[in-house]
């Protein structure tokens, strides 16, 4: 029996989301930034400033974007691809987004941005494959704790699309509600109705009772 209490604790321990922020593989640096400074009624976001900066000729700076969005792009990946297809990916996105970063019309909205080449890789993974990914065999492992973790995410999968992104991001990626807003575009109330009915959902995939913890 699963304990629906610890079900973040065991996804988040396996290392799911860690090594999508490993900066390596793109050969970038997060070095400082020197905002500008502004006044109240013109504030712009970091991540804005952040986009502004790179496509003045500062491609370094692309790896404080990389920081702040690989868990973003990791678990939208998570929550559509086989496991053992993701890290890659989330390599060639952000790749992709550095070489077509010009093409993005609002600076603040970077995370949605992103988000969409994510869900749009993804789709072209399976279009691609054509062949029914079977999760049993991606999910595979000796470890009891990362079985049972594996399992989980396996059930996530089976919830529809816009509650088991948010769980995956919440659970795995360990994004709060607010953050999953920020970097998503969704609002902040549509978040909440995601991760509260995706749980529920879960919880009776789970075979938990209503009323029982």
């Amino acid at each position: 029996m699963y304990e629906l209490e610890a079900t973040a604790d065991v996804l988040i321990m396996t290392g799911q989301g860690k090594a999508s922020t490993d900066r390596g593989h793109i050969g970038v640096a997060p070095p400082s930034v020197n905002r500008p400074a502004q006044s109240p009624e013109s504030i712009e976001s970091p991540e804005s400033i952040l986009v502004r900066t790179v496509l003045a000729g500062d491609t370094d700076t692309f790896g404080r974007l990389y920081e702040l969005y690989a868990p973003l792009v990791h678990g939208v990946l998570l929550a559509r691809m086989p496991r053992s297809e993701v890290e890659d990916t989330v390599q060639e996105i952000f790749l992709h987004a550095l070489r077509k970063l010009h093409t993005l019309r609002d600076a603040n909205a970077f995370g949605p941005w992103i988000a969409m080449i994510a869900r749009n890789r993804a789709m072209d993974f399976h279009r691609r494959s054509r062949d029914t990914v079977e999760l049993s065999e991606d999910l595979k492992s000796s470890d009891v704790s990362t079985s049972k973790a594996e399992e989980i995410l396996t059930i996530i999968r089976t919830l529809p699309d816009a509650y088991r992104e948010t769980l995956v991001l919440r659970l795995v990626e360990g994004m709060t509600g607010p953050e999953i807003a920020s970097r998503t575009g969704l609002t902040a109330a549509s978040v909440r109705v995601n991760l509260h009915r995706g749980m529920k959902l879960l919880r009776t995939k789970l075979g938990f009772k209503e009323g029982l913890s």
